[in-house]
């Protein structure tokens, strides 16, 4: 009798071991269960936003090198880069045939001169005979006309000459301008003429970014109207330039000019900012994005990662005191840096919000551990 007690009284406590042992197993599964996620406190700061432009990059002054004489091109003095200064020989043409035309012009002036001289003889004698009445005043006016006659031809000739010399002065293609030289495509011996295009030369010491704003950001920015376009560009902040890459450039821009004239197919107004460009890094036809800032005082700035949308709104994780989630739908300004969004309508400040697994792990009402 008192065996089967104890045996009874065994099994009994060796039940509640296992009760309590599954009881632990499952109180530890669920806090397994329990994601930890990151969290924010939303605060009220001073935030400063950049909006980005894509633009392509020009020299402030870009000058097409073209030939000015037709011939030969027998060498190529630079190479596709160099920076080269005002009045340094870039190419040279042939110059054969344009001395041949210059010793030529220089023979017809010769001619042109020794006529000029008989002429002038043959005048002068006929002038002593008609003043002493052996010739009359036709004969002397006769040649009169043929010294005139032979003038203009000398003239026609020396002008010829000066024509023939400034053609071969052509052949040696010098900078009109410092800058640096775009690419060469035209090689040693090929036929050049005025419409051949040697290569560009850009002015980079500064370089001009044009980008676009839209009709609505025109109207903002001067007030409906209220201000002036030079009004504006004056209120304007220094620009920042983003490069490929994704670094910003070490020179601040300043924006110098705003289309008043909307573009018909994009409705959009073209404007132009200037970067210096002191060690030449940038170059014609490099692309980037202009960056204008807009300062924001007292506002809610959340990141975007910590957002998410659905049916056109956007939405954010609010936690509440049993670290329980809620989705609140929120309002967000249309200006972004493409990190984080300011918040207008929708959170408080002192609420926290999920910022970790939002969009993707994070659903409504699930119980969450705040990570430190």
């Amino acid at each position: 009798m008192r065996l089967n007690t104890v045996f009874a009284c065994g099994a009994a406590f060796a039940s509640l071991a296992m009760i309590s042992t599954g009881c632990k197993k499952e109180a530890q599964q669920q806090q397994q269960q329990i994601p930890e996620l990151a969290v924010m406190t939303v605060q009220e700061t001073n935030a400063s936003m950049d909006t980005s432009y894509p633009t392509t990059l020009e020299g402030e002054n870009d000058v097409q090198i073209r030939p000015q004489a037709t011939g030969f091109l027998t060498r190529v003095c630079v190479q596709e880069g160099q920076r080269v200064n005002k009045g340094q020989v870039l190419f040279e043409i042939d110059k054969v045939q344009l001395q041949a035309a210059v010793d030529q012009a220089q023979a017809a002036v010769a001619v042109a001169q020794a006529n000029v001289n008989t002429a002038q003889t043959n005048a002068n004698n006929n002038k002593i005979l008609y003043d002493k009445n052996i010739i009359g005043a036709p004969a002397y006016q006769t040649s009169a006309d043929a010294l005139n006659a032979a003038k203009a031809q000398l003239q026609q000739a020396q002008a010829n000459l000066t024509a023939a010399r400034k053609n071969l002065s052509y052949a040696v293609v010098t900078a009109p301008a410092s800058g640096v030289i775009g690419s060469i495509d035209i090689k040693e011996g090929s036929l050049v003429s005025p419409s051949t295009l040697l290569t560009v030369l850009s002015n980079n010491s500064d370089m001009q970014a044009s980008f676009s704003f839209t009709q609505n950001e025109l109207l903002s920015m001067t007030q409906n109207g209220a201000l002036s376009i030079p009004q504006v560009i004056a209120q304007m902040p220094p620009v920042k330039l983003q490069l490929p890459n994704g670094e910003i450039y070490a020179q601040q821009g300043k924006i110098v000019s705003i289309s008043g004239v909307l573009d018909p197919s994009t409705r959009s107004v073209t404007a132009k900012a200037i970067f210096p460009n002191p060690e030449g890094l940038l170059h014609s036809g490099n692309t980037g994005r202009v960056l204008i800032p807009t300062d924001y005082n007292n506002v809610m700035l959340v990141p975007q990662n910590a957002t998410y949308t659905s049916q056109d709104m956007r939405f954010a994780f609010v936690v509440n005191d049993s670290n329980a989630v809620h989705a609140v739908p929120i309002t967000v300004s249309s200006q972004d840096d493409g990190k984080s969004f300011i918040v207008t309508e929708g959170l408080k400040p002192g609420e926290r919000i999920v910022t970790e697994g939002v969009g993707i792990s994070v659903q409504e009402g699930m119980t969450i551990k705040p990570k430190k």
